[in-house]
C-alpha cells in the first residue's frame, strides 16, 4: 500500500434509505386498480341488480336501482325446467370434457417430459401450436366431421372438440411439472419394483396434482362458458348448453326484459362462483408451471 492510498479518506458507504412504518404510499396504483375493478363488475352487477326490477321500471330508468327488491322473476327462471336441464347439460359436457383433457393430457405430458425419442421436439411443438388456432378457424371442417360422424344434436359432439382443444394448454402447463420431478424418485420407484404405470399412478400424478388441478379447472370453465361450438352443433332445445339458452331465452322473451336478466345472471354465476373458489388454484398452478 502507497503512502497516497493510505492517506485518500475512505469513500463514504451509502446506505439506502428505508421507508419508515406507517408511511403513505403511492396510492395511484390502487386507484387504477379499483377505477377497472369497477368497470369489470358493473356490468355484472347491472344484470344481476336488472332481474329484480320490472320491465316498466327498466324502460322509465334504465340505470336505476329497483323500487322494490321483488325476486318474483328469479323464482319464475329457477321454478321452470328449462333452466335447470340446461345446467345438467352443461355440466355433464363440462365434467366430461375435463375428465378427457385431464386424463389424455396427463398421459400425453408424461411421455413427452419423462422419454427421450426421435420427434419428440416436433411433436411438442405440433401440441403447442394448437394454441395458435382458435376455434373460429376450425368450426367449419369441425362441422363437417361431427356432421359425417353423426354426432349432431349430441353432448359428445361438443365433448370431444372441447378436449381436443383442451390438450394443447393441458400439455404445455403439465410437462414444466412433470419435468421438475427428480430422476432419483424415479430410480428408486424402480428399484423398489414398481413399474412404470405403477410409478405414474402412484408418484407422478401426486406430485404434478397442482398442475393438474389448474388445467382441469381451466378445461370446466372454458367448456361451461363455450358458446360457438353448441351454436353449429345443438339444434334441438333439449340438448342446449347454458350458453346457448341464454341466447335462445332472450330471443324467445326479448319483450320481457327483467326475466332476461335474470336468466342472464343465474347462468353466469355458476362459472363466476367457481371461478372465485378455485382462483388460487390456478394462479398456483401456473406460477409452478413457469418455474418448472
Amino acid at each position: 500500500m502507497t503512502a497516497a492510498t493510505a492517506l485518500r479518506p475512505a469513500s463514504p458507504v451509502r446506505r439506502r434509505r428505508r421507508r419508515p412504518a406507517g408511511a403513505p404510499t403511492n396510492p395511484v396504483p390502487y386507484i387504477v386498480a379499483v377505477v377497472l375493478i369497477g368497470l369489470m363488475l358493473a356490468p355484472v352487477a347491472y344484470i344481476i341488480i336488472g332481474g329484480f326490477r320490472t320491465n316498466a321500471e327498466i324502460t322509465t330508468d334504465p340505470s336505476g336501482l329497483p323500487a322494490s327488491w321483488n325476486p318474483v322473476n328469479y323464482i319464475d327462471v329457477l321454478t321452470g325446467g328449462i333452466f335447470w336441464q340446461e345446467v345438467l347439460n352443461s355440466l355433464i359436457a363440462a365434467l366430461a370434457t375435463t375428465a378427457g383433457a385431464v386424463v389424455l393430457g396427463l398421459m400425453a405430458s408424461y411421455v413427452l417430459a419423462r422419454y427421450t425419442f426421435v420427434g419428440r421436439g416436433a411433436l411438442y411443438a405440433i401440441f403447442a401450436s394448437g394454441l395458435m388456432f382458435p376455434l373460429t378457424v376450425a368450426i367449419t371442417p369441425l362441422y363437417i366431421v361431427i356432421k359425417n360422424l353423426g354426432l349432431m344434436n349430441s353432448l359428445a359432439g361438443i365433448i370431444l372438440p372441447q378436449i381436443a382443444f383442451a390438450l394443447p394448454t393441458t400439455i404445455i402447463i403439465l410437462v414444466p411439472f412433470l419435468r421438475a420431478i427428480p430422476d432419483e424418485i424415479q430410480e428408486a420407484a424402480f428399484i423398489d419394483g414398481c413399474s412404470r404405470l405403477g410409478f405414474f399412478w402412484r408418484m407422478v400424478v401426486r406430485l404434478s396434482m397442482p398442475g393438474v388441478i389448474t388445467v382441469g379447472i381451466l378445461a370446466f370453465i372454458g367448456s361451461w362458458n363455450s358458446y360457438l361450438l353448441p351454436l353449429f352443433i345443438l339444434n334441438d332445445s333439449a340438448s342446449f348448453t347454458l350458453p346457448l339458452g341464454v341466447q335462445a331465452f332472450s330471443s324467445q322473451y326479448s319483450v320481457d326484459t327483467a326475466k332476461v336478466l335474470a336468466f342472464t345472471s343465474l347462468s353466469m354465476i355458476p362459472a363466476l362462483v367457481f371461478f372465485s373458489l378455485f382462483e388460487r388454484r390456478i394462479v398456483g398452478g401456473l406460477t409452478g408451471a413457469v418455474k418448472g
